[in-house]
């Protein structure tokens, strides 16, 4: 990944919607060579979608959870059975495996307090668990999603 290819990150982190016009004019390139660059960061993995940022407050998901989780079984079989839980949940928008006394935390994004309470008590029925602990956000401070490159 050289230079050029940082600004493309840089640029399309800043805006996805970019035309390859605009794109191509703010890292110095020409259309076609621009394009076959994002294609390339595309297929290498680098660049994994395209989205559209949304406001969670403004579509009825004000509380945001993470939860940290502590289990008494570490074996793959129970990490993929976890995952696929987990994944599988729409309020999780985040899931980390962890170094330390906390196993896994998630990131969990619902209405209100029933909501959670809902996805809890799902959450400790789908696997045995040693430790749920749930910290509630009161402020949404700084969330960033473009990556310094």
């Amino acid at each position: 990944m050289d230079a050029i290819d940082r600004k493309i990150l840089t640029e399309l982190q800043a805006n996805a919607d970019l035309s390859v016009q605009e794109l191509a004019s703010r890292v110095g390139l020409s259309q076609t060579p621009c394009w076959k660059r994002v294609q390339k960061l595309e297929q290498d993995g680098v660049i994994l979608k395209r989205v559209a940022l949304v406001a969670p407050e403004k579509i009825g998901l004000g509380l945001t959870v993470l939860v940290s989780i502590e289990t008494g079984d570490h074996s793959l079989e129970w990490l993929t059975n976890f995952a696929e839980f987990i994944t599988a949940q729409p309020e999780v928008m985040e899931m980390y495996r962890m170094a330390g006394d906390t196993d896994y935390i998630l990131r969990v994004t619902v209405a209100d307090m029933a909501a959670y309470d809902a996805f809890y008590k799902r959450l400790i029925a789908a696997a045995p668990l040693k430790n749920v602990t749930s910290r509630f956000a009161m402020e949404r401070i700084k969330m960033e999603t473009a990556y310094p490159v």
